[in-house]
């Protein structure tokens, strides 16, 4: 009973990728800075899988020099265009974008606005890159007055629709968004569409956990798409399911934090199954790396960390598990943005070899190497370095 676990921790990148230029991100470092700003950083396990042996500067590399690796290591480069969450998983699950999902540093065309607006039957505010916490302030006042929602976008190919959850029910936020999801096809098709809820009064609001996002279902076929198609389970917890519109998902359960996606993955490790458990964590990008709090990164990292063994504990023999992220999102910086980075590959079984993988030329080799694991014929990027691991 063969299974692969594949832990996204979302916007942990490990280091500028040679085109960071493009997407003004020179000096992102996600993992490195942080460390730099909190010294006494320690991520014991991760150190165990290998964290602190990955190629190219290392702030890692002396904290636990004497403890056994129990891992595999490396890094992977993002071949395909972009830095966004969408962009980042499918080329995790084999698919490689060539075009970068469009993004609006002047806010969204007046037609997609205006077609938006009739299709909705409401107004709208803003219309402006912004920071999600920002704008539902500045405009929260008049949204609860007039309904108009309150519409955003950042340096990723996003789309954000903001309500007050007493103004516009969730049913309503979702079915809005749905909407949206609709028009903005073609050369307007953002990677995501996102639901952004909120409460307060008086330009004292804040965000709930009851986000939701819409995203493009992939334009080709995925790992998740053929371990389905074999035959096997392929659990998502998170976001995956947001992430890859419901497609090769056969178990789900949508999680609102960290703490809750790591009990989820240890539920799914407990039961009997083959196939993949697919795992998004988003605390690190969504409350952290956008709000620029080194802090709570940081102390959001070694949570993940002391963890770690409960998961390692749960684990079959024939368990196979990648620790990864899906971008870079440096809270070090000036950008609130996602960063072009590499991201670590981790990856841990009873009996692995301890090998440096080094520098990957894809995200995409986790998915090929996935599918050599469960014996699968898989029609995707990537290539696998499964026989460097077993």
């Amino acid at each position: 009973m063969s299974r692969a676990i594949i832990i996204v921790l979302d916007g942990v990148g490990i280091g500028e990728l040679p085109d960071a230029n493009k997407y003004n991100d020179v000096g992102s470092n996600t993992l490195m800075n942080i460390k730099k700003n909190i010294c006494d950083l320690k991520l014991k396990n991760l150190c165990r899988l290998g964290l602190g042996n990955i190629d190219g500067e290392n702030l890692y590399k002396d904290d636990f020099k004497n403890l056994d690796l129990i891992g595999s290591y490396g890094k992977c480069c993002e071949a395909s265009c972009g830095k966004d969450t969408t962009t980042g998983h499918w080329e995790i699950s084999g698919l490689i974008l060539k075009k970068a999902f469009p993004v609006y540093p002047n806010g969204f065309p007046e037609e997609i606005i205006n077609k938006f607006e009739k299709a909705i039957g409401r107004k709208t505010l803003g219309n402006y890159p912004a920071s999600g916490t920002k704008i539902i302030n500045d405009l929260g006042d008049e949204h609860v007055k007039t309904g108009s929602l309150i519409i955003y976008t950042s340096a990723d190919s996003v789309f954000q629709i903001a309500a007050h959850e007493k103004v516009v029910n969730l049913d309503e936020l979702y079915k809005i968004c749905k909407i949206a999801r609709e028009i903005l096809v073609g050369e307007h098709a953002v990677g995501r569409v996102i639901a952004r809820p909120f409460v307060g009064e008086n330009k004292n609001y804040v965000r709930t956990k009851n986000r939701k996002d819409f995203s493009l279902e992939p334009v080709q076929k995925t790992l998740l798409d053929y371990v389905k198609e074999s035959g096997l389970e392929v659990a998502a917890v998170g976001k995956i399911e947001d992430i890859f519109c419901n497609r090769g998902i056969t178990l789900k359960v949508h999680t609102h934090e960290n703490s809750e996606g790591i009990d989820e993955t240890i539920n799914y490790l407990k039961k009997d199954f083959s196939g993949l458990i697919f795992t998004n964590l988003v605390d690190y990008d969504m409350l952290y790396g956008h709000r620029n709090d080194v802090s709570g990164f940081a102390k959001a990292l070694k949570y993940f960390d002391d963890r770690l063994p409960e998961i390692f504990d749960c684990m079959k023999d024939d368990d196979l598990l990648f620790v990864t992220a899906d971008h870079g999102c440096d809270p070090t910086t000036k950008s609130t943005d996602h960063s072009r980075e590499y991201i670590p590959l981790l990856i841990y079984k009873k009996n692995i070899k301890k090998v440096n993988l080094h520098t990957r030329n894809t995200y995409a080799d986790i998915a090929k190497t996935i599918a050599d694991y469960l014996n699968i014929k898989a029609e995707i990027a990537g290539t696998s370095f499964l026989n460097e691991i077993l």
